[in-house]
């Protein structure tokens, strides 16, 4: 899969290099990271191919609720760079995802990869513990309740905890950084 990573720069030139690649069957999948609808939009209707997945941030505390419903009308399958919020806001000894835990017998962490199965969003939780990895797959025998899918998506805080896209400062800092190559 071949990845635009921020719909900043010429994102448009990128765009039609990896269309490119996926017509000549050099690439099996095409998408984009941390566009927001407009940029979206832009793309489908300046491209012949719509993106088949967007990552974004995505996290019982950002849910992107919006830009999901936007997708899902485009059929952009969403994918989660962050589904832990990268530990923040004490994610892991969160009341409502422990509690919810200890009904299922399973950690915080495995609810929260749970809802996300449910709610058809792909995530990459990170890990270098191999028991955190185990634990990450180990979630195929339990299902949420409607009520507990509504008590994660009450949870939803609806702005970033990492990355605000659209702030200027934002903006700037990822223009300055440079690659060695």
């Amino acid at each position: 899969m071949y990845l635009v990573h921020m719909p900043f720069g010429d994102y448009h030139g990128s765009w039609q290099a990896i269309e490119e690649l996926y017509e000549q069957r050099k690439i099996k999948a095409i998408g984009v990271c941390n566009f927001l609808p407009d940029r979206l939009e832009d793309l489908i209707l300046s491209h012949t191919i719509v993106p088949m997945v967007n990552q974004i941030e995505l996290h019982p505390f950002c849910q992107q609720k919006k830009l999901r419903q936007f997708m899902q009308e485009h059929h952009i399958q969403p994918m989660a760079w962050a589904p832990f919020a990268e530990g923040r806001d004490n994610i892991f000894q969160n009341v409502v995802l422990s509690d919810m835990g200890m009904k299922y017998n399973k950690t915080p962490a495995q609810v929260i990869l749970r809802w996300m199965l449910q709610s058809n969003i792909v995530a990459i939780p990170k890990s270098v513990h191999t028991e955190r990895i185990k634990e990450n797959f180990d979630i195929y025998d339990f299902q949420l309740s409607l009520a507990d899918l509504q008590a994660v998506e009450n949870m939803d805080l609806g702005q970033s905890l990492i990355l605000d896209i659209q702030s200027l400062g934002e903006v700037r800092r990822l223009h300055e950084i440079h690659f060695e190559q």
